[in-house]
C-alpha cells in the first residue's frame, strides 16, 4: 500500500530524466489515467518547467472513441494539462489488428512527440499487462519453440523503455504497479476513467488471459510469470553485454556492406554470446526484421569453428577463409523502388533525398561499384565487389548516378546504415548489443537514454 501519493510519484519517476518533457499516452483507462495524474503531480514538485503532453490515440474502431477522447480531453482542461487527440484514419486490416493498432499507435504518439521536440513518450503498462505478456509468449513458445524467432528472449517481457524506430523512447514506469493499487489511488481521489470493451471481448488473446488470471489459481500465475520476467531479463541483459564485448574485440567493416570477424571469434569459450552476437550481425548484414533462428544459426556456427565454409542464411553470405570470416548480402531478392524523400532500403540502409525526386530509383549498385575501393590487407578483392554491388544506388533509365551528387543527382543524398533488428523496436535490454553493432556499421549513435544518468535494462523490470 502506498502512504502518500508524493511517495508514489517518487517511486515511480525518480529513475526518468523528464528535463526534455513527456507525451504522455492516455486512452481514458485506469492506468493511462493514474499515469497522467502521477506524472502531472510529480512535475509540478521537480520540474514545473518541464512540458507535459497528454495525447489519445482514436483508433476509430469503436462508435464510442471519439467520445471518449472528449472525455480525455475535458480531464486535461480541468487539470491543466495540454492535451492532443490523434485519429488512426483509413481502412483497417482484416487479420492481425491488434499488432498494426499498436504499430500506428506507436508512429502517431512519436510524431506527436518529435512535433512538441520531446523525446520521451509515456505509457501506462502495468505488473498487470507484464504478466499477461509473459504468459502469451510462453504458451507461444512452448506451441512453436522450433519455429519462433524470439527463442526466449521474449520471456523478458516488456522492457523498462523501448526505442520506436531509433528516435523516440517509449518509457513504462507503471511496470512494478499492480493495476488494483492505481484505480485505488484514482477513487481515493474522486477521479473516474473509461473501461474499453475491448478488454472483455474474448475474441482476443489478451482478455481471455486477463479473465483467466482473475480467476481460480491467478495470483500464483501473476507472481511466477513476474518472477520469470525478472529472471529472464537480467539473463538477457547480461547475453548482451557479453556479445556486445564480442563484436566490440573481433569484428570489423572493411568497406559498407562487408563484416569481417577474427577467427577467433568462433573459437572462444563464451559460444552461447558469440551465437547471440552471430544472430544479430546476420540480421544486420541480411537487412531481416527478426534474429537469426538460433537453432540455425548454432548449427552453422559449429561449422565455423571446424574450418572453412561459404553458405548463406538470412540473406547474409558467410565465407569462412583461413584470413577470417567474411559477413555481406547474398545477391537475391535486392529491391529496386521508386525514390521517395525518405525510404528504408532493404532493411538495411535508411536514405534521404533532399527534394522529391522525379524518375529516380533506389536498387543495388551492381557490378563495378566497388572500383573506389582498394582492398586492404587479407580483405578478398571478390568480396569486396560481391558487398559493394549490393549497396544502394540511384538509378534513373538504367544509368546508375550515384549517390554522391552530380549533374544528373540530386545535390544531396545521405545513406545511413541501419541496424535492422533494432531499427522499429529496440528494447533497453538490448542496448549494449545493438549500440556496439551501431558503431561497427557507421550507424547512428542511439539517442540519449530517457533513465537519468544512466542506462537501465532488465534487472530495473523486477515488479
Amino acid at each position: 500500500m502506498f502512504d502518500t501519493e508524493t511517495d508514489l510519484s517518487d517511486r515511480l519517476f525518480q529513475d526518468f530524466d523528464f528535463s526534455h518533457g513527456a507525451v504522455a499516452a492516455v486512452s481514458g483507462g485506469s492506468d493511462s489515467t493514474a499515469l497522467l495524474h502521477l506524472l502531472k503531480h510529480h512535475l509540478d514538485r521537480t520540474l514545473p518547467a518541464a512540458r507535459l503532453l497528454a495525447v489519445t490515440i482514436d483508433h476509430d474502431l469503436r462508435p464510442s472513441s471519439a467520445a471518449e477522447a472528449q472525455a480525455v480531453a475535458r480531464l486535461c482542461a480541468e487539470h491543466g494539462i495540454a492535451h492532443r487527440t490523434l485519429v488512426w484514419s483509413g481502412r483497417k486490416p482484416s487479420t492481425g489488428l491488434p499488432a498494426a493498432a499498436r504499430e500506428a499507435r506507436y508512429r502517431l504518439l512519436a510524431e506527436a512527440a518529435e512535433g512538441e521536440g520531446i523525446r520521451t513518450v509515456v505509457t501506462g503498462h502495468t505488473a498487470d499487462d507484464q504478466a499477461e505478456t509473459v504468459l502469451m509468449r510462453q504458451v507461444r513458445e512452448e506451441e512453436a519453440r522450433d519455429e519462433d524467432p524470439r527463442d526466449g528472449r521474449g520471456l523478458a517481457g516488456m522492457a523498462p523503455a523501448t526505442l520506436y524506430d531509433w528516435r523516440v523512447w517509449i518509457a513504462r514506469p507503471l511496470l512494478a504497479t499492480r493495476r488494483a493499487a492505481l484505480r485505488e489511488m484514482l477513487e481515493r481521489r474522486g477521479i473516474g476513467w473509461t473501461e474499453d470493451p475491448t478488454n472483455v471481448d474474448r475474441r482476443f488473446e489478451r482478455p481471455r488471459l486477463r479473465i483467466s488470471l482473475a480467476g481460480r489459481n491467478g495470483e500464483a500465475r501473476f507472481k511466477e510469470a513476474i518472477a520469470k520476467a525478472g529472471q529472464a531479463a537480467a539473463e538477457r541483459e547480461n547475453l548482451g553485454q557479453r556479445a556486445a564485448a564480442l563484436i566490440g574485440a573481433f569484428a570489423s567493416q572493411p568497406a559498407p556492406g562487408l563484416i569481417r570477424l577474427d577467427r577467433d571469434f568462433a573459437t572462444g569459450e563464451d559460444s552461447e554470446a558469440a551465437v547471440y552476437a552471430f544472430r544479430i550481425l546476420l540480421a544486420t548484414v541480411g537487412g531481416v526484421t527478426f534474429l537469426v533462428d538460433e537453432a540455425r544459426c548454432r548449427a552453422l556456427f559449429e561449422h565455423l569453428r571446424s574450418g572453412t565454409l561459404c553458405a548463406t542464411l538470412s540473406r547474409t553470405v558467410v565465407d569462412a577463409r583461413r584470413t577470417g570470416i567474411f559477413l555481406h548480402r547474398e545477391a537475391r531478392n535486392l529491391p529496386a523502388v521508386p525514390a521517395a524523400e525518405q525510404a528504408l532500403w532493404d532493411g538495411r540502409r535508411r536514405i534521404t533525398l533532399s527534394d522529391r525526386p522525379s524518375g529516380l530509383v533506389i536498387a543495388p549498385a551492381g557490378p563495378g561499384a566497388a572500383k573506389r575501393f582498394t582492398p586492404e590487407g587479407d580483405v578478398p578483392a571478390s568480396l569486396l565487389r560481391k558487398a559493394q554491388a549490393a549497396e544502394p544506388a540511384l538509378w534513373r533509365g538504367g544509368e546508375r548516378l550515384g549517390l554522391a551528387g552530380g549533374d544528373a543527382a540530386p545535390p544531396a543524398t545521405a545513406i545511413v546504415p541501419a541496424v535492422s533488428p533494432f531499427t522499429r523496436f529496440l528494447p533497453s535490454f538490448d542496448l549494449r548489443p545493438a549500440a556496439a553493432v551501431a558503431a561497427l556499421i557507421g550507424a547512428p549513435p542511439l539517442p540519449p537514454s530517457p533513465f537519468r544518468g544512466h542506462d537501465r535494462g532488465g534487472a530495473w523490470a523486477k515488479a
